[in-house]
């Protein structure tokens, strides 16, 4: 990364990383990195054109899927900046204030994606166990107001987060980062002084939002399930449950490894560095980049458009 002159002051600077440890080969891994990020914003833009395109798509599950898309453009976009900066242009060095930024959005898009794929249990839910008030149930006022909520809870929650770390010192000639981008709990790792309250603060609402918001999820699917399992036609049942694959795997590949990453974090010392730089990435950039691919797969909707597109384009 090269040598670097920093005066510690009131207004600390970080230094971002990229692979430690595999420097000679950041040039290779640079390029599968860029490549997530093009597939992911590709794709969730794609979704959102056809989402708004499509007349057929006009409806709950689809406008909730451009919610994911419009946050999962967040997340590519939150990070994008530094990760360019870092690992193509060897810029380094982040001012706190901007770290501060940086680490606030990647945290409300990651909070937000949560609450995200909680209303889009619910709609799946509504659709399968209650389908004849589905329309009634889920309105487009409704609906925009499940999407405010879950940003605003986001965003009252990770807002402490800023003001927490504005009272830290931290008096490290080089408060060297472990990512290209800024997270909190490894800005907090570089603190001089006790940080119990922000670690605490951390836990709990990670417990609140993830925790709760899984646990939920869990719900609707036990109830979907009991739902499901009353249709007397194996063939319908299997209709049914397919409404909801794409969901099912949003999920997954977002507290899958968002999970392993708090596992690594806290039990994992001992591991080498490489395998937390990666965790983090899968965590950050792999939903992102394989939600849109998902959804195209499994509806038949966007498929149909997406074609239609593409052929209109080659015309």
């Amino acid at each position: 990364m090269g040598n670097f002159k920093i005066n510690v002051s009131d207004a600390p600077i970080f230094i971002l990383t990229g692979f430690p440890g595999m420097e000679a080969m950041e040039p290779w891994l640079s390029f599968p990195l860029l490549l997530l990020y093009a597939i992911a914003i590709v794709g969730n833009s794609l979704i959102l054109l056809i989402v708004k395109e499509e007349p057929s798509l006009h409806q709950p599950m689809y406008y909730f899927l451009s919610l994911l898309s419009v946050n999962d453009l967040g997340v590519s976009f939150s990070t994008l900046p530094t990760v360019l900066a870092a690992l193509c242009f060897r810029a380094w060095v982040i001012a706190f204030n901007v770290c501060l930024v940086q680490m606030f959005f990647i945290h409300l898009f990651s909070w937000t994606e949560s609450g995200i794929l909680l209303v889009m249990s619910f709609d799946r839910y509504v659709a399968i166990c209650n389908p004849l008030h589905y329309a009634t149930v889920l309105t487009n006022a409704r609906i925009v107001a499940m999407g405010l909520c879950t940003l605003l809870r986001s965003f009252a929650l990770i807002l402490v987060f800023p003001l927490l770390l504005h009272r830290l010192p931290f008096c490290h000639p080089r408060n060297i980062l472990s990512h290209a981008y800024c997270l909190h709990v490894d800005m907090i790792k570089l603190a001089c002084t006790d940080v119990s309250l922000n670690s605490h603060y951390g836990l709990s609402i990670v417990l609140f939002t993830f925790g709760l918001d899984s646990a939920l999820i869990l719900l609707s699917y036990v109830l979907i399930f009991r739902s499901v399992l009353a249709i007397a036609s194996p063939g319908e049942r299997l209709k049914t449950l397919n409404t909801c694959v794409s969901h099912v795997l949003a999920v997954l590949i977002f507290y899958v490894p968002m999970v392993s990453v708090s596992i690594v974090h806290r039990f994992g010392a001992g591991l080498p560095h490489a395998v937390h730089t990666f965790m983090s990435l899968i965590y950050l950039f792999v939903p992102p980049m394989l939600n849109p691919i998902i959804y195209s797969i499994k509806t038949k909707e966007i498929q149909r458009r997406l074609f239609k597109m593409l052929f209109r384009v080659r015309s």
